[in-house]
């Protein structure tokens, strides 16, 4: 069924890209990022989605009194497939030279769960958050919401053909309460599940049906069109609310969930009320430049997440805004190529069956290939280190299927012996978590109380200047964890962590480009370095009164360098100068060292990995990497720093 070309919907396609892209790309302007909402671009897509589907759907149910579910299909194989699958075929190349091989295995088994159409199952379940510092490094993240829009196609043309059929009266309702229901789902699941909330159809069908209510609603009341006032104030209102979400919103916003109403709002109206030839939104949206942006959104999605993906593993520097740049021109040539010669020839010229055939070719060879790296895993002959495998990557502490860093609230607990040993520290401690459970659990019971770039102080905060909901989470963290402690009698604390990060209020030399961007720009982190020293010192001798401490030392960081050597020093050893370290940290093991107690035990990490006599620390050997990335330890790194600790806790047994 033919629907009328609404060139305005193509230019809000534009704006939607765009803030994608923008988000993605970290734009910053004086060192202000106002794409930092720029995620909802994609909720805006789901709304358009729901409104074109559903069009599409009533206007041949209305007009013929049947749905031809066929041809339905075929439409949406030939929109989606063939773009998709040549940016997969395009990437394959890339992600030989690259990508190590287990970055490499979890590459290959995103594409073929996205050929299954169920990524974001996989990326929900491998524990990755959408929006950290590690998702970058995965070139098919994206495609989560392709697979929620597949879902979507595949289950709703059936359930609503029958709610029409069957259900006729009660259809709109139908609708309403679907999109309540789910609204419901999403806005609880987002303070409970967040990773599952983000992820699922059942919590993302609501911004669907958004668009569905209102091609409904457009059929039925088309009169509403006749009041020009209502056309020229709602189009600028909508803008408003879609540009208020992307400024304002966060990597911390609850999303999906109520907040979410204000961009998924802010689209419908603009899909309503922009319609009229003399509107001035209307007329911007439908301008050249809008409308050419939003025919080649869908190639511009498939392609800018995969190039910012492998500029990263390639080590190019992000940062440089002329980079960034670069990076979207690139994109945008790769995306008007795909567009005219793979999505439109798909589409309108060549037939249906020669379609279909080369997509199932494809589709096969793309999958056996993505099959056999996993089988093979990620040919790691390529990289000159004899024991890659698991031993060389960053694995997360699990209990009942789920990551025990950051639960806080509901802490993961191992074991029932009387003794206990606590892990109390960060991101770089929950690293070492894996292994330390496996060693010590036949003997005591293990708490890792893990958490983001999270710092456990009684007195003092680490405060988000913009952001009470961080503040608050924290809060809660250190009232549970505060109790645990008090609680705690003759056990062994392990604590530490990125102390750097902590002690400083400035930036230093060296750090981590996670916690540079992330931390302590976006989330602007403001603190009191001399007081936390003192809370940190007071800290450490109360627990030393009833339990043993054993206070591990700052651990080797090799910051934006490991990112940049990230391709070649897997064909050569790379080193970084032990003085360096000693430099950057030198005011923290200062402060180590003067902290005295016969209950106190000292850990120092970097003294496996550095030597003294040559100056040169080594990020890995001819049989291991010791780090998983710029700022953690892979797991063999674990293992090698887990030496020193079980060493500290078999002294301890022996002393008592």
């Amino acid at each position: 069924m033919h629907i009328k070309y609404r060139p305005e919907i193509d230019g809000l396609r534009a704006v939607a890209i765009l803030s994608v892209i923008f988000y993605h790309a970290q734009i910053t302007i004086y060192s202000f990022q106002p794409f930092k909402g720029g995620f909802v671009g994609v909720d805006i897509f789901f709304v358009i989605s729901g409104y074109l589907i559903t069009s599409i759907i009533l206007n041949e149910l209305i007009t013929t009194k049947a749905f031809l579910f066929k041809n339905f299909y075929k439409r949406r194989i030939r929109r989606v497939l063939p773009a998709l699958l040549f940016v997969m075929i395009s990437s394959l190349p890339f992600a030989w030279i690259a990508l190590y091989p287990l970055d490499f295995v979890s590459f290959s088994k995103s594409i073929i769960y996205s050929l299954g159409f169920s990524s974001n199952f996989f990326f929900h379940y491998s524990g990755l958050e959408y929006g950290s510092p590690e998702s970058i490094y995965k070139p098919f993240l994206h495609t989560w919401s392709l697979s929620v829009e597949e879902q979507y196609y595949i289950f709703f043309p059936f359930l609503m053909f029958i709610a029409f059929k069957y259900f006729k009266k009660y259809f709109f309702l139908i609708l309403l309460l679907g999109f309540l229901l789910s609204l419901s789902f999403a806005d609880w699941g987002s303070k409970n599940y967040p990773s599952l909330t983000f992820y699922f159809l059942h919590t993302r069908f609501w911004e669907l049906l958004a668009g569905s209510l209102l091609a409904y609603m457009q059929i039925n009341f088309s009169n509403m069109y006749q009041y020009n006032l209502l056309n020229k104030i709602f189009p600028s209102i909508g803008l408003f609310l879609i540009g208020y979400s992307v400024v304002f919103f966060n990597d911390n916003t609850s999303h999906p969930s109520l907040n979410t109403l204000v961009p998924v709002i802010g689209a419908s109206l603009v899909i309503w009320f922009t319609n009229k030839k003399n509107d001035v939104i209307t007329k911007i949206l439908s301008s050249r430049l809008f409308v050419g942006c939003g025919l080649i959104s869908y190639s511009l999605y498939l392609w800018h997440y995969p190039i910012f993906s492998f500029a990263h593993h390639f080590g190019i520097d992000f940062n440089a805004a002329e980079v960034k740049l670069l990076l979207i021109a690139l994109a945008i040539a790769l995306s008007v190529f795909t567009y005219f010669f793979i999505e439109q020839p798909a589409r309108k010229t060549i037939r249906f069956k020669l379609v279909f055939f080369i997509l199932l070719l494809g589709a096969f060879v793309i999958a056996f290939f993505a099959i056999l790296v996993v089988e093979q895993n990620g040919f790691s002959s390529r990289i000159k280190v004899k024991n890659y495998q698991d031993k060389n990557t960053f694995l997360y502490l699990r209990q009942n299927n789920e990551v025990c860093f950051g639960k806080i609230n509901n802490p993961c607990q191992f074991g029932s012996k009387e003794k206990k040993i606590i892990l109390l520290g960060d991101s770089q401690f929950a690293s070492l978590s894996f292994d330390l459970n496996n060693r010590i659990k036949n003997d005591y019971t293990f708490l890792p109380l893990t958490d983001a770039a999270f710092f456990y102080l009684r007195n003092s905060k680490l405060i988000n200047k913009h952001n009470k909901k961080i503040n608050t989470a924290y809060e809660e963290k250190r009232n549970i964890i505060g109790k645990i402690l008090k609680n705690s009698k003759n056990n062994i604390i392990i604590l530490g962590g990125a102390t750097s990060l902590y002690f400083y209020n400035k930036r230093v030399e060296g750090r981590a480009l996670h916690w540079d961007n992330e931390f302590v720009d976006s989330q602007s982190l403001k603190h009191d370095p001399k007081s936390i020293k003192n809370d940190f010192l007071n800290l450490i001798k109360d627990l030393s009164i009833n339990n043993h401490v054993i206070l591990v030392y700052p651990m080797i960081e090799l910051g934006k360098d490991m990112q940049k050597k990230k391709f070649t020093h897997m064909f050569r050893l790379y080193t970084f100068n032990y003085s360096d370290f000693l430099k950057q940290n030198k005011d923290v093991i200062n402060f180590f060292d003067s902290i005295k107690s016969s209950k106190i035990h000292k850990v120092f990490p970097h003294k496996v990995f550095c030597d003294e006599n040559t100056n040169k620390c080594l990020t890995h050997n001819a049989e291991n990497f010791f780090f998983f990335d710029g700022y953690h330890p892979s797991l063999k790194g674990a293992e090698m720093i887990n030496d020193l600790i079980i060493r500290e806790i078999n002294k301890i047994e022996n002393s008592e």
